[in-house]
């Protein structure tokens, strides 16, 4: 698996991009980090459509990959995932992605994932933030306990453990998150 991370949306090297995006090309972009309680669903949309037009005007097929119609349907996730090259994975509460990757079974299915040579795991902020083994220090920008899918009695704080250290992807930056 090859990795584009970057702070805040694109990040500088986007161009880059397309030339480590293999296969057809077609990526899947994943909003759920979006589904934070009190979250404006229309506005979460508009976000999610400003990034896919971003990366079709690089010239990558870009489609709404919603976790939630995959809660419980770890084959079906499968089957999607093996007609992607990649993978877009945006900002938002870190916890409720994590939520969200588990009700999935995307965390179980990113571990074969991570064998392809041919495939691309690139994104923003929470997008980086699931990468890490341990998330609890992330209650302080995120909350641990906005659990929308109400599947949860507990915070899922076990990250999908590619990164040893966590990253707190907006600091030292403009973002306003960065304090």
């Amino acid at each position: 698996m090859r990795y584009y991370l970057s702070s805040y949306l694109f990040g500088r090297d986007y161009l880059l991009l397309p030339n480590i995006i293999a296969g057809n090309g077609k990526i899947g972009h994943i909003n759920n980090a979006r589904d934070f309680s009190g979250s404006d669903p229309a506005r979460a949309r508009k976000y999610q459509l400003q990034e896919m037009n971003f990366l079709s005007n690089l010239g990558l097929r870009t489609e709404a990959l919603d976790l939630k119609k995959y809660f419980g349907k770890r084959d079906l996730l499968n089957e999607k995932l093996n007609d992607l090259a990649g993978v877009w994975v945006s900002g938002g509460n870190s916890f409720v992605l994590r939520q969200a990757m588990y009700l999935s079974h995307f965390d179980d299915l990113f571990l074969n994932l991570s064998l392809r040579q041919d495939f691309v795991y690139g994104g923003y902020s929470a997008g980086i933030c699931v990468l890490c083994g341990d998330m609890t220090i992330l209650h302080r920008r995120d909350d641990p306990y906005d659990m929308p899918y109400q599947l949860f009695q507990r915070p899922l704080v076990q990250g999908l453990g590619i990164f040893k250290a966590i990253y707190l992807p907006h600091y030292r930056s403009a973002h306003i998150e960065a304090p």
